[in-house]
């Protein structure tokens, strides 16, 4: 299953929840128009991806975005808008994956967890991060998973 995690029409996030399979062929789960590109592949034993190379080519990246893999155990991802404006919270579990695409957002472990992420580079903190205080924990809301 794909949840498109939006907030006034925008969308601030893709999580890709473990029960998704597509039984064959490539299924990316970003459109094309987006700074970040994801995807799932399924292909059966001695199918080949012919050899290729990525060409080099200017582009603008305007917002890093970030890949997390949960690889074990329970995230809570707390979304917010571009004012810092706390707005809902999402659950990921294991073997899922949450692309996150425009707006803030925040993590808490809620056991124990290993995950890989993956974002844009170069990436220098101090110019691509703005650290702001998250809201209390008494006002997290958790929408449905």
């Amino acid at each position: 299953m794909i949840e498109k995690i939006k907030h006034k029409k925008k969308l601030l996030a893709i999580i890709v929840r473990k029960q998704y399979r597509k039984k064959k062929g490539i299924s990316f789960f970003t459109p094309n128009n987006l700074n970040l590109q994801c995807g799932f592949m399924n292909h059966k034993k001695n199918y080949k991806i012919k050899p290729h190379l990525h060409l080099k080519r200017l582009n603008k990246i305007f917002y890093t975005s970030e890949t997390i893999v949960l690889m074990k155990g329970k995230l809570r991802i707390d979304f917010y808008d571009n004012r810092k404006k706390y707005l809902f919270s999402k659950i990921l579990y294991p073997s899922e994956i949450i692309i996150l695409i425009s707006g803030g957002h925040g993590f808490e472990t809620l056991t124990s967890c290993e995950m890989i992420e993956v974002k844009q580079g170069p990436y220098l903190e101090t110019k691509d991060k703005k650290k702001f205080n998250e809201d209390s924990n008494n006002k997290i809301k958790i929408r449905g998973n």
